[in-house]
């Protein structure tokens, strides 16, 4: 099945760099782009596309904003969201937006498309450099851990801990020494448990919560 994708980026070289990058891969499309929040927006609203590519700081409209109106319709694409680390300080909010993934620009070309592959699939995906370096500077620091950590059991524990640091499956269990079907129905286990919609929602649950700090994993 094709994937339907729309860039949204202001730097029309980023797009046409973004743009190249996806329609490169086997099963998937770009359906359009955008240049602004606003016709993000509207694009998306008319292409319906399975994945958004999202710039973080866009004119009109700021990638947060774009994410936060398409997120609230019903059905809303999967989002990605592409930054720098010269706009980190909206991350932390747009994670919780409940945006699909963080991509940072200077990402080589095969993690777009597994970005894209990997929302399009209804999982999320995180730059493991955004992981280390920012969602933990914006971590929370609760009284005491929440109780759905008491339902996860060592091993999955262990999971939730190589999740935050932007493993993917296969890494996980290379990490971990079981098979990758065993890691898929672990992650699966920990993201029903926690009540997150995917694995990018487990990692910040993993820091808001104070499991997970800086300097300490």
């Amino acid at each position: 099945m094709t994937i339907r994708v729309v860039i949204a980026d202001d730097h029309a070289m980023i797009r046409a760099g973004l743009r190249l990058v996806a329609e490169n891969a086997p099963g998937v499309d770009v359906v359009g782009e955008a240049a602004d929040g606003v016709a993000a927006v509207a694009v998306t609203r008319r292409e319906r596309p399975d994945v958004l590519l999202l710039d973080i700081a866009m004119p009109r409209l700021d990638g947060l904003a774009a994410a936060t109106t398409l997120l609230a319709n019903p059905a809303p694409p999967r989002i990605v969201m592409l930054t720098t680390f010269g706009s980190d300080e909206n991350l932390h909010a747009a994670l919780r937006t409940g945006v699909s993934g963080f991509l940072l620009k200077s990402s080589p070309p095969e993690h777009l498309v597994e970005a894209v592959r990997v929302a399009a699939a209804g999982d999320g995906m995180i730059d493991p450099a955004v992981t280390l370096r920012v969602i933990a500077s914006f971590a929370a620091q609760p009284l005491s851990p929440p109780p759905e950590l008491d339902t996860l059991t060592p091993r999955e524990l262990d999971v939730l801990r190589l999740l935050t640091r932007g493993l993917s499956n296969r890494e996980i269990a290379t990490e971990a020494g079981i098979s990758e079907a065993t890691i898929r129905g672990h992650v699966a286990q920990v993201l029903r448990k926690l009540g997150v919609r995917d694995r990018l929602q487990a990692v910040v649950f993993a820091y808001e919560s104070g499991f997970v700090r800086p300097g300490r994993p």
